[in-house]
């Protein structure tokens, strides 16, 4: 019998990966930059987008707009 997987770890793990922490960080340093060019408000309910961005490639280099949460979302590639 198959043992069962632990999905929690899983999702942990991955987040915690060095490569994630990379990336997350790099998000976080583009929506600080937003903030600190158009003000906390301007940023209400709203994403910091990444024009052309690979899903898996190098954010630090790419433009950036500030798009509504539901248009980031939907513009987003499929995930594997």
């Amino acid at each position: 019998m198959a043992r069962k997987r632990d999905y929690a770890k899983e999702y942990a793990d991955y987040h915690a990966s060095p490569e994630q922490k990379k990336r997350r960080a790099e998000r976080n340093r583009d929506r600080r930059a937003a903030v600190k060019k158009y003000g906390k408000e301007a940023l209400q309910g709203k994403e910091i987008d990444h024009l052309g961005s690979n899903p898996h490639g190098d954010l630090s280099k790419r433009r950036t707009k500030i798009v509504d949460k539901t248009t980031n979302r939907k513009r987003q590639p499929k995930r594997p």
